[in-house]
């Protein structure tokens, strides 16, 4: 006990051990005493030598202990999930007490825990499972600013309490849903556009801020009334959202996802740190690229707070053609031969013929059409000339490919009236669930994403996937950059069926060098997707990442990868 006591002094004072092993090895070489002592120089130099090895032995072990002390995570790039024990979280009394805490930090009337409130934070209709009642939140913080979502991540540390990032709530993927009781950080008021730079083509707006709104906000604006953010996603969605998932919407063909749209962000990371990830300029090669990083992270790593975000010029001419084929394949045959070309659409949308008889059941838009699929096309430029001749040119190849009918708007209203059908499909395809379906259907929404030039083939055979099944489904997509979601109506009874056949679907499409998500990300429900497309060493990876920036694992948990090996997704998914 003494040795070891002794050594902990060298271990924790490293000058102080290196001045005594010197001593040491000179006691130990020093001529002791005269030649005529030869036994008591000999036991002399024997009893250094068994002194400084049981002082080196001592300092290996205390070093050692010291050393895996000191060390967060053990040797390796990766963490497997079987490396993990179980998250150690607060309990329901410690939770009450953050909640407390938050209140008196904030303000109490940032804390909402009403049944309605919880309610609302818990389903939104789309996504295929909900919390189970010992899964769901307790309380809602409506934080107001970055420092309010440091104050709160700093007090969930102390408690070790989950958290959830809400904002929009459009979430199709359970990404913003809880699996444990938790509290949930909703960032919806944080809803100020802070500031519009118009000769950078930038703006730095909060979290809260809804697509929608920033663009409608600069059409109001004298000399901004041009621009906008190319990036347009489902109705409701917010900037915070958008990031979380790289969501991307109709308008990716010409402006990219939602990630080509970010210049930087400023985030709250899980212990309550504050970090900007990057400057203004357009470019830069400065560090590790952690608005990439955050980008797709679904509120795993940082809560996001503010993005400067880049702004589009609108064309000044803008119009839409409707274009019909007699297969799939044909179709998508077509947007490559234009993109071959050197077009650029504004949109490319797609809709087969199960949707297309779905568009003409609903009575919302006054044409019919052929059920067969069909292309929406938007075509802008500098002015009309400009889009006469691309539709000139449009018209050339699409006949090429076997179009059965062209049609063009004439006036800004017909234009309108064209792509409404593609427009306004999801309530088009919500009202077929409950009139052609059952009252009580449900849609499971899908986002698979594959090159251009596996699209026709994957949808083939998907189809012929489905076809076999006894299920309702249609297929619709941003064919500029090869999204589709073939989305599948099913009764509760049919869960089990559904999620076997999108099972199928998610190996069809990785045969086809695809991805399970193009822009809703993956949430609870695709994380065995994700390790079928990445691979193991991949993921154990991310869950590297995951708990070096979160080893407590408090921020939106069971989100994308597994990070706990007593998993209770399934036990969510129950819930349905």
């Amino acid at each position: 006990m003494l040795g070891r006591a002794f050594c902990r002094q060298f271990v924790r004072r490293p000058n102080q051990l290196s001045r005594n092993l010197n001593a040491v090895r000179f006691q130990s070489s020093k001529r002791l005493i005269s030649n005529g002592n030869r036994f008591s120089s000999f036991a002399s130099i024997t009893g250094s030598f068994t002194l400084g090895s049981i002082i080196g032995f001592f300092l290996i072990q205390e070093w050692d202990s010291h050393y895996s002390k000191t060390q967060r995570f053990p040797l390796g790039s990766t963490t497997p999930l079987d490396q993990l024990n179980p998250p150690q979280y607060g309990s329901s009394q410690d939770l009450e007490k953050c909640v407390q805490e938050i209140g008196k930090a904030i303000g109490e009337t940032k804390v909402v825990s009403t049944a309605a409130a919880i309610s609302h934070h818990t389903e939104n209709g789309f996504n295929i499972g909900k919390p189970l009642p010992d899964q769901r939140p307790r309380s809602v913080i409506y934080v107001e600013s970055t420092e309010d979502v440091s104050r709160v991540m700093k007090l969930a540390t102390e408690y070790r309490i989950p958290v959830v990032p809400f904002s929009g709530g459009t979430c199709l993927e359970g990404s913003t849903y809880s699996t444990r009781e938790c509290i949930i950080i909703n960032t919806s008021k944080m809803n100020q556009i802070l500031q519009v730079f118009p000769d950078d083509l930038d703006a730095l707006v909060q979290a809260g801020v809804g697509w929608q709104q920033l663009n409608e906000y600069l059409t109001q604006q004298p000399g901004l009334e041009n621009l906008m953010l190319g990036c347009d996603c489902g109705p409701g969605a917010h900037i915070c959202g958008m990031v979380n998932t790289n969501a991307s919407g109709i308008g990716a063909t010409r402006y990219g996802s939602m990630g080509a749209n970010i210049i930087s962000v400023k985030a709250v990371l899980p212990d309550g740190t504050i970090i900007k990830t990057k400057r203004r300029p357009r470019k830069s090669s400065a560090g590790y690229n952690l608005t990439g990083l955050l980008v797709g992270s679904e509120g795993t790593l940082a809560i996001v707070t503010e993005v400067t975000v880049k702004l589009q010029v609108r064309q000044p001419f803008e119009t839409v053609a409707v274009v019909q084929f007699p297969t799939l394949s044909d179709s998508v045959q077509a947007v490559s031969d234009l993109f071959k070309k050197g077009f650029q659409f504004n949109a490319i949308e797609m809709l087969d013929a199960k949707t297309m008889e779905c568009v003409n059941k609903s009575n919302q838009i006054s044409r019919t059409y052929e059920n067969v699929p069909t292309l929406f096309f938007k075509i802008a430029g500098l002015n009309k000339t400009v889009v006469n001749e691309y539709i000139k040119e449009l018209k050339h190849i699409v006949k090429l490919n076997h179009c059965t009918k062209v049609e063009t708007a004439r006036s800004n209203e017909e234009a309108t009236e064209l792509f409404a059908a593609r427009k306004n499909v999801l309530y088009m395809m919500l009202d077929y669930r409950f009139n052609e379906v059952h009252e009580e259907a449900k849609m499971w929404i899908t986002d698979f994403a594959v090159p251009i030039s596996t699209m026709a083939s994957t949808l083939e055979k998907v189809g012929q996937l489905l076809d076999t099944k006894p299920l309702h489904y249609m297929v619709l997509g941003h064919v500029g950059d090869g999204n589709f979601h073939c989305d599948i109506f099913y009764r509760p009874d049919q869960y089990q069926l559904v999620k076997d056949v999108v099972h199928q679907m998610n190996k069809i499409t990785l045969d086809h060098e695809g991805t399970c998500s193009g822009e809703h990300g993956v949430g609870l429900s695709k994380r065995d997707f994700l390790q079928e497309e990445l691979g193991k060493d991949t993921i154990d990876f991310m869950r590297r990442l995951k708990v070096s920036i979160d080893p407590l694992r408090i921020l939106n948990p069971d989100k994308m990868i597994k990070i706990d090996p007593k998993d209770p997704v399934d036990e969510y998914l129950k819930g349905i």
